[in-house]
């Protein structure tokens, strides 16, 4: 798994070998924490030395020199002070987070979708959409388990339908926008609050040969004139994080067509009730859930799955309305 923004001045990482329950419980928790534009954390599983589980490895790049003491009490509360005590800070070039973001990545399948490096073009098979990410410079190299799961919802509605109109808001390294403009060969709206990511997204777009349809811009949510379509959008994404999902969900609705599909991702658990209560006042229902690596992804619909109370006669009083989640 991996989420957050290195900043390009990173120079500071914390690094600790782990089991694989506590390697994630910290990454999650850096993550929920602390600002994405100014940390990232990932968490992978390293080559086992025998027999037994392999450890992992928690790796979180700072922007700023993080003050160790809080990181330890914070991280205690998540793995335990005895493993808290053997976290270690250290300086770091910004070249050292390309190469190890990346190093010893295998390429990730999400149906039809291969994301790779550069370093595994030769994985890529006949039928495959192959995702090449340059370099690790933004949420979604598609190993985090909400970017797989917002794939693997894009590779299911593009096999049922064609979009006419594809929106990805905080589009990251442009993963999504890439691969819905790969098998769509249109144009795809993005865009990311981050001048960064809205560089690295177009640099990769480029990369991958739909540069003409993927041109991210500079805008908070839709707030942008390319984006800002109202009722325009027949298949909108968006894999940030719960609280953006929730302040958006007005603006996200105004720009969706009545028959859109909304693929929301970058949500714990415990998020999805509050995500759901925020589009459901939109118009939108759950239409199918996936859990993957301990993160939701959501596709909503108006109207969506849920199923709608009758209405019984001499009824006095009003129906309440139901959601009801269904997993993949």
């Amino acid at each position: 798994m991996l989420e957050g923004l290195p900043p390009n001045n990173a120079a500071y990482v914390m690094r600790l070998h782990c089991p694989e329950e506590q390697a994630r419980a910290l990454a999650d928790l850096i993550v929920e924490t602390f600002d994405p534009a100014e940390t990232a954390a990932a968490a992978f599983e390293e080559k086992s030395a025998g027999p037994g589980p392999a450890p992992w490895l928690v790796e979180v790049y700072f922007g700023h020199a993080p003050d160790e003491a809080d990181v330890r009490a914070l991280a205690a509360a998540a793995i335990g002070e005895k493993l808290a005590l053997e976290i270690a800070f250290d300086r770091v070039a910004q070249k050292d987070w390309v190469a190890a973001s990346l190093e010893g990545l295998s390429a990730v399948r999400a149906g039809r979708f291969l994301v790779h490096g550069a370093h595994d073009r030769a994985h890529l098979k006949a039928n495959d959409i192959g995702l090449e990410i340059e370099a690790a410079l933004a949420f979604g190299t598609g190993h985090h388990g909400t970017t797989r799961g917002c794939l693997l919802f894009i590779d299911k509605i593009l096999k049922k339908r064609r979009p006419r109109h594809a929106l990805d808001v905080g589009t990251g390294t442009g993963v999504l926008a890439m691969g819905l403009a790969r098998v769509l060969h249109e144009k795809v709206a993005a865009g990311d609050l981050d001048a960064d990511s809205v560089a690295a997204a177009r640099g990769n777009a480029r990369l991958n040969g739909v540069g003409p349809w993927v041109k991210p811009v500079l805008a908070r949510g839709v707030r942008h004139e390319a984006l800002n379509r109202p009722k325009f959008y027949d298949l909108i994404v968006a894999n940030i994080l719960a609280k953006p999902l929730r302040l958006l969900a007005p603006s996200i609705a105004a720009v969706a067509a009545p028959e859109a599909d909304l693929v929301l991702s970058g949500l714990l658990p415990r998020d999805v009730a509050g995500i759901l209560s925020a589009y459901a006042a939109q118009g939108f229902r759950l239409a199918k859930r996936r859990d993957i690596d301990g993160w939701s992804t959501l596709l909503l619909r108006h109207g969506g799955a849920a199923a709608r109370p009758k209405r019984r006669k001499n009824w006095r009083s009003r129906p309440t309305s139901a959601i009801f989640l269904s997993r993949s």
